[in-house]
């Protein structure tokens, strides 16, 4: 009955779309509502697609002898006075089915797991929650309290496809009670590698787009993650959730029109993260507000000169300064002020020829539409106090040593040589932040465009009322009681009528509009953002409605975060909440038990979150000859697969070695293939069946906080770990055993 049902709500939908896609639209209001029901209707047939596989996955049995049917959607029955069929999963009453136990049942007698492949029942298991159960596991077993524990394993040990899957059918009570919180407020989900961090910020947009429809539909949901590679890895999980209207993007994306993939030193990108650059990008502007060395003499009129002096143009621009306006919304105050100075300067000329004012105010105003006319004055303006784009700012800051001493006066050479490069436009992601903030400290004139978009406006009506009156006279004829179009519409509605700009998304418009403002902001890896990224984030959400997941031990980035409250203090002081995951559902305890000595290293306080299962499979190390080591990998990478089925393979290299080290197994850096070689920083957020680390001693050399990058790398297996290293080990990782068994033998 349920698919039944799922097919005619496809069927009805499918059915109005193209009726609505039919209709010509009528008045203004009618196409208004047309375009409305169209993108409702490719929304709802999106939504039942994606249902199609899992629609029902739960079954509540209650003890009043009621039944609750738990699905991704909600399905109801119209021909029962839409007597509920399936209950969606972030309904309220749906709840019970992730957070009842044996100890509190939340009046569930029996909740039974349902696994399906498309519409073919595959699998059933039932949890029966008697309170005899509390004790089956004991008070330290990180089973304790699972839901659906059969569903959840088979879940965890089954095969990797390279993208991410929902967890919609396996959710844990502390996860959903995070999916569920409150939307006001900062909330910060801390969380150690396999807890579920990533999976849970995804199921929480899905959760508030349901619960908060109207207004996220309206501003829209952000969601930021560590990179491409990350993004592409995720992109199935919404849409499988029945939800398509999130924005994802790097922090290399926020910056409309900017794809900022360069790479660059980390002490560089460090530089340019801290809260410091806001000073050096104002003293950058200031710096291209300059004068003249000597007088410039400017021709008007016919062919009459004046002299532009510094003392004129410091007058100007003080004058600009004072106004408190932004550099580029300055610029007419200073070109005016500079203007009605050359006038003056011209009149007192004239006084001191003849002695009296000969001048009038309408010859003082014919001079200053001269000068206004005048090509040298503005190309000598363009030059004192030039119009910027953020693009143009930081390329010629960029590019220009003498700029970036001006900037930067109080920074050692060599710091200033960091940032010095020979393309000015090779965007890296801490420039994609720097792009904005230069933005905010430029400000952006738009009168033009403001005042073309009111022209063509005015045109459009005025048209609309030609033709309206046109109908009028031939309407003189009709009977009076019959309506007629000036009765329905007037001029704008006519002109908004034939206004062909396609419908946009609040995702579109959002990701074309640096000023857009949206409803939530979630961020994945919100431990590796730089103070200066955080800046544009909270432009981005002046609500303060956010979700942040990350781990403090995981953060790479030398200008990353090292402590929650330091990063937030600043923008919401401590009104913030801080919840903790605290089961490791992905990593098996074998892997941990090597990571654990890793994570001793960088933080002895921090806690291991306890694995929840067993691999079977021991984690190991191997020597090889740094001559041989492509050649010795290739063999381990065929070796590894004969043992993995149809499960994924990660190669973990130090950044230096990718392109290397990836032609040796023919597979650089697509999710889509079995194997994958990839940097520590392109693996955060991902996980793989088996996970081979490479040169391990070069991976931690390669960044002063390279500890968190081989914790990462070692944290990114659900199966199998191998690590293969051409120099000594790290200490760190004595706990591995040497490889017992010759490459190309599969172990058992």
């Amino acid at each position: 009955m349920l698919y039944r049902r799922l097919d005619d709500q496809r069927k009805q939908a499918s059915a109005q779309l193209a009726t609505t896609l039919r209709e010509n639209g009528g008045n203004p209001q009618a196409r208004v509502e047309r375009d409305a029901s169209v993108a409702l209707y490719a929304d709802r047939i999106a939504q039942l697609d994606a249902a199609e596989n899992g629609l029902c996955f739960g079954r509540l049995d209650l003890a009043d002898g009621q039944r609750r049917y738990i699905g991704r959607i909600g399905l109801f029955d119209p021909a029962d006075e839409y007597r509920p069929l399936l209950m969606d999963w972030r309904a309220p009453a749906a709840a019970a089915f992730y957070v009842a136990t044996a100890a509190a049942p939340d009046g569930v007698r029996r909740r039974r797991h349902i696994r399906t492949s498309r519409r073919t029942v595959t699998g059933i298991d039932d949890e029966v929650l008697d309170p005899s159960a509390v004790d089956r596991y004991g008070a330290g077993d990180p089973r304790r309290g699972l839901t659906g524990e059969t569903t959840l394993l088979a879940a965890l040990n089954a095969d990797r496809t390279g993208r991410m899957r929902d967890i919609v059918t396996t959710i844990q009570a502390e996860q959903d009670e995070i999916i569920r919180a409150d939307a006001h407020g900062v909330l910060v989900v801390q969380g150690g590698p396999g807890t579920g961090k990533t999976a849970v910020a995804l199921h929480r947009a899905a959760y508030l787009l349901y619960t908060h429809r109207e207004r996220l539909t309206r501003r829209g949901v952000l969601l930021v993650g560590p990179n491409t590679t990350f993004l592409r890895y995720i992109d199935q999980v919404l849409p499988s959730l029945g939800e398509t209207g999130v924005l994802a993007q790097t922090v290399g994306q926020l910056y409309p029109g900017v794809d900022a993939r360069a790479v660059e030193p980390a002490e560089a990108a460090e530089l340019k993260g801290r809260l410091d650059m806001v000073e050096v990008l104002t003293a950058a502007i200031r710096d291209r507000q300059e004068l003249p060395d000597e007088a410039v003499p400017i021709r008007y009129g016919n062919d009459e000169v004046v002299w532009l002096d510094a003392a004129t143009c410091a007058s100007a621009r003080q004058r600009a300064r004072d106004s408190g306006v932004r550099h580029n919304l300055a610029r007419p105050v200073f070109c005016q002020a500079v203007i009605d100075a050359l006038v003056r300067q011209v009149a007192a000329g004239f006084t001191a020829e003849f002695g009296i004012d000969v001048l009038d105010a309408g010859d003082l105003a014919e001079i200053n539409r001269e000068l206004q006319d005048s090509p040298e004055l503005w190309e000598v303006l363009d030059g004192l106090w030039p119009e910027l784009t953020p693009q143009q700012l930081l390329a010629d800051l960029f590019t220009s040593a003498e700029r970036l001493a001006a900037a930067m006066p109080d920074y050692p050479d060599e710091q200033r040589a960091l940032l010095l490069r020979e393309d000015g436009e090779a965007w890296t992601p801490a420039d994609a932040v720097l792009l904005d903030e230069a933005a905010e400290l430029l400000g952006e004139d738009t009168s033009a465009e403001r005042a073309q978009a009111e022209r063509e406006h005015a045109e459009r009506v005025a048209y609309a009322q030609d033709v309206l009156n046109i109908m009028e006279l031939d309407a003189e004829e009709v009977d009076p009681d019959e309506l007629i179009a000036t009765d329905l519409l007037d001029a704008e509605e006519l002109a908004a009528r034939h206004d062909d700009t396609p419908p946009m998304t609040a995702a579109e418009r959002a990701a074309a509009d640096r000023t857009w403002t949206f409803g939530h902001v979630i961020v994945d890896e919100a431990q590796e953002l730089s103070a200066m990224a955080w800046r544009v984030l909270m432009r981005r959400c002046p609500s303060r409605s956010m979700t942040l997941v990350g781990d403090l031990a995981q953060t790479g980035d030398l200008a990353g975060v090292t402590s929650w409250a330091q990063v937030l203090h600043p923008y919401v002081a401590d009104r913030w909440r801080l919840r903790r995951l605290t089961v490791n559902y992905r990593t098996p305890s074998e892997v941990m038990a090597v990571a654990a000595d890793v994570l001793a290293a960088i933080d002895p306080a921090a806690e291991v979150m306890p694995s929840v299962r067993d691999a079977g499979v021991r984690p190991w190390r191997l020597r090889v000859d740094p001559a041989e080591l492509a050649d010795r990998l290739a063999e381990l990478v065929a070796a590894e697969l004969a043992g993995l089925g149809g499960g994924r393979l990660a190669v973990l290299v130090p950044t230096s070695r990718i392109t290397e080290l990836g032609g040796s197994v023919d597979q650089p850096t697509d999710l889509d293939s079995q194997v994958v070689v990839l940097g520590v920083g392109q693996a955060k957020g991902l996980e793989f069946d088996s996970v081979l680390v490479v040169d391990p001693a070069r991976i931690v050399a390669e960044s002063p906080r390279g500890l968190s990058d081989l914790y990462v790398a070692l944290t990114r297996a659900t199966q199998r770990l191998g690590v293969l290293h051409p120099g000594e080990l790290p200490p760190v990782l004595d706990r591995l055993e040497p490889r017992d068994y010759p490459v190309g033998a599969v172990r058992s």
